[in-house]
């Protein structure tokens, strides 16, 4: 049967924890030992766990997106000749 200790909020949990926590409950419920309830409040945790990481993992691509694009900008201003000659 699983604790009945309160999961740390979602949002407080680093990238890393999130996955652990997501890979340790697809493992007890692949292992099929739960009652349903308790299968049900993992799944649903779980649930929550990857929208998180899928939304941090979205906001990271957009990061990266945004940074790449300066550099190409900055490439492509450096490249120009800007002289008045």
């Amino acid at each position: 049967m699983m604790e009945n200790t309160e999961p740390k909020p979602i949002e407080e949990l680093s990238f890393r924890e999130a996955m652990a926590e997501l890979d340790g409950i697809v493992g007890v419920l692949e292992s099929n030992s739960l009652e349903l309830e308790d299968s049900l409040r993992s799944y649903e945790r779980g649930v929550s766990l990857l929208r998180a990481l899928q939304g941090r993992l979205t906001e990271a691509q957009q990061k990266v997106d945004v940074l790449m694009g300066e550099l190409v900008a900055d490439t492509d201003d450096g490249a120009r000749d800007t002289s008045l000659s």
